[in-house]
């Protein structure tokens, strides 16, 4: 069964879940980040002051702090896009938060045949699937709960880790071939 969620309700997700949540990043850009500040700065000097005293970042803090997993996959083109080289540098905010940061080569998910939807798992139990347009823009966030659909995520999540590197490694990589 799906149902339909409004953002805020979506939002109220990462203060309420019981013990993880998970995300597969699949696109390779997002309008809500070319529409910060942080975007426009990195893109000027390809780099980023990273402010952790804002709601997102006290909440990851909190969250991890009282033991609950937070992370994420991020698929990455080879070369990466501007949106994707942007989100290696958020990486270090998000890890500063207590994320666990990943990535992975589009071509490995391929292989891999993960999905090619951005999603979170929250508590393994049910899945926010996340709908955009074709400018990437957020449109609305569907809750699965079918135990079979939210097991086949899971299948993706466990194989994405498995497959993918700590930020830290693949950022290296990436500057290394990129000079």
């Amino acid at each position: 069964m799906s149902t339909l969620i409004g953002l805020n309700e979506f939002q109220e997700l990462f203060r309420t879940f019981e013990h993880s949540a998970w995300r597969l990043e699949t696109r390779r850009g997002y309008a809500s980040d070319r529409e910060t500040k942080t975007y426009r700065e990195f893109v000027e000097t390809g780099t980023v002051t990273w402010d952790l005293d804002n709601e997102w970042c006290r909440n990851m803090q909190a969250q991890t702090a009282a033991g609950k997993r937070v992370g994420r996959v991020r698929i990455v083109d080879d070369p990466p896009t501007t949106g994707q080289l942007y989100l290696l540098n958020n990486a270090k905010r998000n890890a500063a938060t207590g994320e666990d940061m990943r990535n992975l080569w589009r071509a490995d998910a391929e292989r891999l045949q993960l999905p090619a939807e951005d999603f979170w798992i929250f508590d393994s139990r049910f899945i926010a699937l996340l709908h955009f347009d074709e400018a990437d823009t957020l449109l609305h966030v569907e809750l699965i709960t079918e135990p079979a659909e939210v097991m086949r995520y899971a299948q993706a999540r466990d194989a994405a880790l498995h497959h993918s590197y700590p930020f830290e490694q693949f950022t290296a990589s990436v500057t290394a071939t990129q000079e």
